[in-house]
C-alpha cells in the first residue's frame, strides 16, 4: 500500500442537508479523517474529488455558490493535495483524474467518501475498468434511504448490496481498521 493513493470522494456539506433522509454509518467522516491523517503522516498521496454542479443547476446543493459545495472539516484538503471537480457521478468523467494517476505512476487506489451507491460506486467501477487496483473502505462511506415503487430500502441495505456487488469484482472491500492496524501488503488485489 506504500504506493496507493487515498481517493476522497464528495466529503461535502451538501450531504448534511436533512432532506436526504435517514443515513447509515454516521462514523464515516470520522473514519475518513483518520485515514487522511494516516496517509498524510506517511507522506502518501491524498486526492480529493468534489462534486460541483454546473451553472444550469444553480439551485443544486452542490453548486459552488451554495454552502453545500464546501468541504466538511473531516475531508478538508491540505495545500498541495490534488482536487478534481466533477459534474457527474464518476470522478473520471470530465476530469483529469486518470491522467494525473498515470502521470504520477499511481496504480492503486483506496476509496472513501459519499455516497456508496452513487459517486463512490461509479468511481470504483471506472477505476477498476481503467486497470487500477482498488480497495473500498466499507466504514468510510455511507448512503441514504431510498424509496422505489413504494418500497423503502434502508441506507444500510443499499450500502450492503453495493459493497457485495463491488467486492471481488471491481475492488476489495475492507475496513478502516484493516488499514490502520492490518497487514497492508495484502490489502489491494487486482481484479
Amino acid at each position: 500500500m506504500q504506493d496507493a493513493a487515498l481517493l476522497v470522494i464528495d466529503v461535502q456539506k451538501a450531504f448534511d442537508d436533512p432532506a436526504w433522509g435517514p443515513r447509515n454509518n454516521h462514523d464515516a467522516e470520522t473514519n475518513i479523517a483518520s485515514l487522511i491523517k494516516f496517509w498524510r503522516s506517511r507522506q502518501r498521496t491524498v486526492i480529493h474529488i468534489h462534486h460541483s454542479a454546473s451553472e444550469e443547476l444553480a439551485a443544486s446543493r452542490f453548486h459552488p455558490s451554495k454552502v453545500g459545495h464546501q468541504t466538511k472539516d473531516e475531508g478538508r484538503p491540505f495545500p498541495g493535495e490534488a482536487i478534481f471537480k466533477k459534474i457527474v457521478n464518476s470522478a473520471f468523467i470530465g476530469t483529469d483524474l486518470e491522467q494525473y494517476l498515470r502521470d504520477n505512476k499511481i496504480e492503486k487506489l483506496v476509496v472513501v467518501g459519499l455516497t456508496t451507491d452513487h459517486c463512490v460506486s461509479t468511481s470504483v467501477r471506472m477505476a477498476s475498468n481503467f486497470g487500477f487496483q482498488v480497495s473500498l473502505i466499507t466504514d468510510a462511506t455511507a448512503t441514504f434511504d431510498r424509496n422505489f415503487k413504494g418500497i423503502n430500502y434502508t441506507a444500510e441495505q443499499i450500502h450492503a448490496v453495493q459493497l457485495a456487488s463491488l467486492n471481488n469484482e471491481f475492488c476489495q472491500v475492507i475496513t478502516t481498521d484493516d488499514i490502520l492496524n492490518g497487514d497492508q501488503t495484502m490489502l489491494i488485489k487486482k481484479y
